[in-house]
């Protein structure tokens, strides 16, 4: 049964039936549901549940195919994301929609600039920018080049932004996937804040002790139908997750062996990353699983790109006992060492192109014949890959942009695989994604690591590199400051060397 708003809170806004096709396809049916003043109201599902459609016709950047909005119980009509942001809903975009050449400060205020006679007030500016990013516990300098932030500190800048503008219903989608627990936290807290102001807030998460923490109300979207809108209170994170996917998920981490004994196939030494890594030093063993942990900027990703060739970076790196420097990422792929990104949409994947293009395009030479492509062997790799990796399309002439977050992973993974690659590693392998699509990623890394390859994670989530690693190194400002094994691999022990605060301290 749906829970009722009490009487004496009168919805703000208000779905009544929304559906949404896209051509023949409807990704939305039917969908219903309120939001109160004062409340936050979780909207959970799989990726490609419907979510991030019901909230974007909710902030007006898509109409409905059929069905009604209303505020304050009036039916609307709206005409576009500036209509919506006019009528106080605002929306934060899981996708990172800001102009990589400008400050951090330009972004906040682009399209609302504050004049100064003739010019604008960078000034004021700056400092209401800063002021925006420290109640979000962030750290970012106002003047900062966009471009040159790490995809956190951009979700960071887009919130500060998004908050600027007054609202009366804010809607995040999937606002902490690229955050670390303490930055998660600040956000936590600010949501908090404007929730006893008054405001309501729709929030799209797939972190579900987080859905817990902050919800009042949870619904929940499954083929992009409506399964349920409960109170929070009544619900486990294992009721949700099973509500979410139609079945137990009780063991989400596979059960493995360990790699403890097994011979070294890749060796790092005094491993320097101008401006982001120094004197970095460690092993990799054949079927191990090794996870890096640390805070946004301990240089983890910068790291494995100076590895495979991606950054400049300096040191001694041997791979099965022969030294290798990588000058690009062709030379690391043609070694036998694959990097995945964390940044799928920006990196990894082509989104204006179709799947069997974005499979084979690393491995492209296996598909030429003569001076042309051999279609027919690019649509049966794509076929294998659809099956191997349970990758769920409707249509295989669809572009890799129209797959939801778990289907592009998924497709970036096989697109990898497709290299036979010794060495894999994957940065933020579940970011942004739903928890029965985390379990199947599991698994594949759990059954690479079972088939001889080695894997390294980089991982913002504790939980998943506690549940899925051998070991796990943990970096601090540039730095590998630990190790962590066994019984010690908990989450009070990577957060100590994490931070470099013991507990009970005061950060």
């Amino acid at each position: 049964m749906t829970p009722q708003p009490s009487s004496d809170r009168l919805p703000i806004l208000e779905a009544r039936s929304l559906s949404k096709a896209f051509g023949p396809v409807e990704v939305l049916r039917d969908v219903s549901l309120t939001v109160l003043p004062g409340e936050v109201h979780a909207i959970i599902g799989e990726n490609g549940a419907g979510k991030s459609t019901l909230m974007k016709i909710l902030a007006g950047n898509h109409q409905p195919t059929r069905g009604e909005i209303l505020i304050d119980g009036q039916p609307v009509h709206l005409a576009g994301p500036v209509d919506a942001e006019n009528r106080g809903i605002v929306l934060v975009h899981q996708e990172i929609l800001l102009a990589p050449d400008l400050t951090v400060a330009q972004n906040i205020y682009l399209g609302r600039e504050l004049p100064k006679g003739l010019t604008l007030d960078d000034r004021a500016m700056n400092e209401g920018a800063a002021k925006g990013l420290r109640e979000l516990g962030a750290d970012i300098y106002p003047q900062a080049i966009v471009g040159t932030l790490s995809i956190a500190q951009r979700q960071l800048v887009q919130i500060a932004r998004v908050l600027l503008v007054p609202h009366r219903i804010v809607i995040f989608d999937e606002p902490t996937a690229s955050l670390t627990p303490f930055e998660t936290e600040a956000l936590l807290k600010v949501i908090k804040d404007i929730r006893a102001q008054g405001v309501g807030v729709l929030y799209i998460s797939h972190r579900l002790p987080e859905v817990k923490e902050i919800a009042d109300r949870v619904t929940v979207l499954r083929d992009g139908g409506l399964v349920g809108t409960h109170l929070a209170s009544e619900l486990e994170p294992a009721d949700m997750a099973r509500l979410m996917v139609g079945r137990d998920v009780a063991k989400l981490y596979p059960e493995r062996q360990s790699a403890a004994a097994r011979e070294t196939v890749l060796e790092v030494e005094n491993f320097d990353v101008p401006g982001y890594a120094k004197n970095a030093s460690f092993q990799l063993r054949k079927g191990e699983i090794l996870g890096f942990a640390g805070l946004v900027g301990a240089g983890r990703t910068e790291l494995m790109e100076g590895l495979v060739g991606v950054r400049r970076a300096s040191g001694t790196v041997r791979h099965n006992g022969q030294a290798v420097h990588f000058r690009d990422a062709s030379q690391s792929m043609k070694a036998g060492i694959v990097y995945l990104s964390e940044d799928r949409k920006g990196k990894g994947l082509l989104l204006l192109k179709d799947l069997a293009t974005n499979l084979t395009l690393a491995s492209i030479r296996r598909f030429v014949r003569g001076l042309q492509i051999d279609r027919n062997r690019e649509a049966e790799a794509l076929d294998g890959a659809i099956r191997e990796f349970d990758i769920r399309t409707g249509r295989k002439d669809l572009l890799a942009g129209q797959l939801s977050g778990g289907n592009q992973q998924k497709l970036l993974i096989a697109k990898m695989m497709m290299l036979d690659p010794s060495i894999v590693i994957i940065d933020e392998p579940t970011r942004g994604i739903d928890i029965g699509t985390k379990q199947q990623i599991y698994k594949f890394i759990a059954r690479l690591a079972e088939e001889g390859r080695s894997i390294i994670v980089v991982s913002s989530e504790m939980p998943e590199l506690i549940g899925i690693c051998d070991r796990i190194l943990v970096m601090r400002s540039g730095q590998i400051v630990g190790e962590v094994t066994g019984e010690h691999m908990t989450e009070n022990e990577i957060v100590v060397l994490a931070t470099g605060v013991k507990t009970g301290e005061a950060a």
